[in-house]
């Protein structure tokens, strides 16, 4: 396994559309467990392999060491994501983003949904969630369609953003991009 950067607004590689993965083999299991590491030692909780600037369906999920770092891992590994149901009714969860550092906003999506993926075998599975699950899945798989959290708060806050972070790597000398 190896860390992995992990790319940050505004670099505009976030934007991009994720491709499929054609099997899980040996390649996107290598991918999946280098993201674990990487998104362990951030700290996070889940990581789209856009963020460090792969772009393929691949994501990995893991809640268990979110109030205790010494709990055993029970990571989740996902490739190809599909939302298959989401409930009308809605949720709100101060959602940061390893991507956007030291930004916090809070977003509301659905509460519950069912959602399609491969595992790290390869075989489909289906699975519903609630609670930070979903909210977790649901930011995850906006990574992998080129959509960020800030894009679900009004527009003035994402300008904001957008704005810092495009002066920020100004600063140091990064290509600031158009993102929004």
């Amino acid at each position: 396994m190896a860390l992995k950067p992990i790319i940050t607004l505004p670099d505009r590689r976030l934007r991009l559309k994720s491709e499929p993965v054609a099997a899980v083999d040996d390649e996107v299991r290598k991918l999946m467990d280098d993201m674990l590491e990487t998104m362990y030692d951030a700290p996070g909780i889940g990581l789209a392999a856009i963020q460090i600037a792969v772009p393929k369906r691949v994501m990995v999920i893991d809640l268990a060491r979110r109030e205790d770092e010494q709990a055993p891992a029970d990571p989740l590994f996902i490739a190809n994501p599909e939302i298959l149901w989401a409930s009308e009714e809605e949720s709100s969860y101060e959602e940061g983003c390893l991507s956007i550092p030291d930004y916090r906003e809070e977003v509301f999506r659905p509460a519950r949904i069912r959602f399609g993926f491969l595992d790290r075998q390869g075989k489909r599975q289906e699975m519903e969630a609630d609670g930070l699950l979903a909210t977790c899945v649901q930011h995850e798989i906006d990574h992998l369609n080129g959509v960020l959290f800030i894009d679900h708060i009004s527009r003035l806050k994402r300008d904001r953003v957008l704005k810092k972070f495009n002066k920020s790597a100004k600063r140091v000398g990064d290509q600031p991009s158009a993102a929004g």
